[in-house]
């Protein structure tokens, strides 16, 4: 689970880049600590409908049940609990599902969901995935991670090395990896300003090395926080589930339908049309990178791998 005490690894980053007074430091960790009562902890764990997920939003089905001679897309899921899909209702709200029948629609293939995300999972912990991932590789596999080594205080740098080595072992294997990069916690309406724009700042700054870290690799990064981050901001009550913390229902949609033509364009399909161009907040202008440039470079790729009418 993602947990709000670890943002004082955010307060540690402010204090060594501009020398937070020992009044400052204690306001930040007095917020902190009360943003961490408000959001408390989730109700329950995510829900689970692994299985093959067919054309039309069907499934999860027993795979018996397939037509003889039937292979259906492997796809894997892995990382935290954003990836598990903590804080929906029913099963076909989870991320996973959404994506599966996604590609399944897109396809016209059934598509047989894997899902090895764990709540609470870091960067560290990746690799214990990426083992069981690979007894049995999958054609694609969607990687969620990020928001945990935020909070757990994981370097930057070693965070980004670890997801690089995972999705380079992952490739390797001829597995098609898609990334969502770390989203943006200064997006949590329960964490108080000034400690949500310094959440907000390292957010980001890890979301990018992890996109050069994917891409240098050979996966897709899809930029989340950038994406994301304002709609989240500008409709909490709808995007959040209950606990204040997680995406609800509506959130991973959100994701799901700018992860999808991203992974199709991966297995060599995609029939939509191009990427949206990424929001801006003005706020975090000067802590992070445009990514113009990487939408427009997915869009040509959409556009190379887009089959002939």
């Amino acid at each position: 689970m993602i947990g709000v005490k670890a943002l004082r690894l955010a307060l540690l980053a402010a204090g060594t880049a501009g020398g937070l007074s020992g009044a400052a430091y204690g306001l930040l960790n007095g917020q902190a600590g009360h943003a961490r009562r408000v959001i408390g902890p989730p109700a329950a764990g995510p829900l689970r409908a692994d299985g093959v997920h067919l054309p039309g939003d069907v499934g999860p089905v027993p795979r018996a049940e397939l037509p003889a001679g039937t292979r259906p897309l492997e796809f894997a899921v892995l990382g935290d609990s954003s990836a598990a899909g903590l804080g929906v209702d029913f099963p076909a709200e989870l991320p996973g599902v959404r994506l599966a029948r996604g590609l399944a629609d897109e396809l016209d293939r059934p598509v047989a969901l894997r899902t090895h995300a764990i709540v609470g999972t870091t960067s560290r912990e990746l690799s214990g995935q990426v083992e069981a991932v690979l007894r049995n590789p999958p054609e694609i596999a969607l990687i969620l991670i990020g928001a945990n080594d935020v909070t757990s205080q994981l370097a930057v740098s070693t965070s980004a090395s670890l997801l690089g080595k995972a999705v380079r072992e992952l490739v390797a294997a001829d597995v098609q990896v898609v990334v969502g990069t770390c989203p943006d916690l200064g997006a949590v309406r329960p964490i108080p300003q000034p400690l949500r724009s310094v959440a907000s700042r390292w957010s980001f700054a890890l979301a990018r090395a992890q996109r050069r870290e994917v891409e240098a690799n050979g996966g897709d990064a899809v930029p989340l926080a950038d994406l994301l981050s304002p709609e989240f901001l500008a409709r909490p009550a709808e995007f959040f589930s209950p606990d204040n913390f997680h995406p609800s229902a509506a959130g991973y949609e959100a994701a799901a339908e700018l992860l999808l033509p991203v992974m199709c364009m991966a297995v060599g399909a995609w029939q939509g049309g191009p990427l949206p161009a990424a929001p801006t907040r003005s706020e975090a202008a000067e802590a992070r990178r445009p990514t113009s440039r990487l939408i427009a470079h997915l869009n040509r790729r959409l556009h190379h791998h887009r089959p002939n009418p």
